[in-house]
C-alpha cells in the first residue's frame, strides 16, 4: 500500500470512527451517566469487536453473508433487538451510575461491547465498504492486516472522545430532570440508528 492509500484509509477510518453511530451514542452516554475510567472497557470493547469483524469480513465473512442471506437477516434481527434493548436501558437511567429502575446500572463490559460491533448495522457497512475499497486483490492478508491495524489506531482515540464528551456533559447533567431527558434522547437518538438497516 503507497503512503498516499495509506493517507486516504486512515483519513476513511476516522471519519467513520468519530461520526454518531450506535457505538458512539452509547459512548456518549456511558462516559456522562458513569465516567471516564468506569466507561474505558467499552471503549476497548468497541476497538477489539471492529477490528475483529473487520477481520472477519477481510477474510470473506461478507461473502458467506452474500451466498446465505437468512444468516443475514438473523443477524440484523438479532442487532436491532439488541440495540433496542441497551436504548431501552439508558432511557431508564436516572442518576448517575446509579439505579437505572431494574437494580444498579452499569456500562457495557469489554466483551459485551466487542459482541455488539457484531450486530452493530454501522459497523457492517463500514467493514464491508472498507474491504471493498481498500483491501488489495494482489495481497489480500497483509492488506487486511494493514488495514485492521490502520483502523484499531484510528478507532481508539476517536471513539474515546465519544465517551470524553459524556464525561464533559456530567456536571450538567447532575440536574436529574435533565440527566432524565438527555437519556431520553440518548435513547432515541440509539433506537434511530436502526432507521438505515429498516430503510
Amino acid at each position: 500500500m503507497t503512503i498516499d492509500a495509506l493517507l486516504a484509509l486512515c483519513l476513511f477510518a476516522f471519519v467513520t470512527s468519530i461520526t454518531p453511530g450506535p457505538g458512539n451514542l452509547m459512548l456518549l452516554a456511558s462516559g456522562a451517566n458513569f465516567g471516564l475510567w468506569r466507561t474505558l472497557p467499552q471503549v476497548a470493547g468497541i476497538t477489539l469487536g471492529f477490528t475483529a469483524l473487520l477481520l472477519a469480513v477481510g477474510l470473506g465473512l461478507g461473502a458467506a453473508l452474500a451466498a446465505w442471506p437468512a444468516l443475514h437477516i438473523g443477524l440484523q434481527v438479532a442487532g436491532a433487538a439488541y440495540l433496542l434493548r441497551l436504548a431501552w436501558r439508558i432511557g431508564r437511567s436516572r442518576s448517575l451510575g446509579g439505579d437505572d429502575g431494574g437494580g444498579e446500572a452499569r456500562p457495557l463490559t469489554v466483551w459485551q461491547s466487542a459482541a455488539f460491533q457484531w450486530v452493530n448495522p454501522k459497523a457492517w457497512a463500514v467493514a464491508a465498504t472498507t474491504m471493498a475499497v481498500h483491501a488489495s486483490p494482489q495481497a489480500p492478508v497483509a492488506s487486511v492486516l494493514l488495514i485492521c491495524a490502520a483502523f484499531a489506531v484510528v478507532n481508539l482515540p476517536s471513539i474515546l472522545a465519544w465517551a470524553g464528551c459524556g464525561l464533559a456533559l456530567r456536571r450538567v447533567l447532575a440536574d436529574p430532570a435533565r440527566l432524565k431527558w438527555f437519556n431520553l434522547a440518548m435513547a432515541a437518538l440509539l433506537a434511530a440508528t436502526l432507521w438505515p438497516m429498516l430503510a
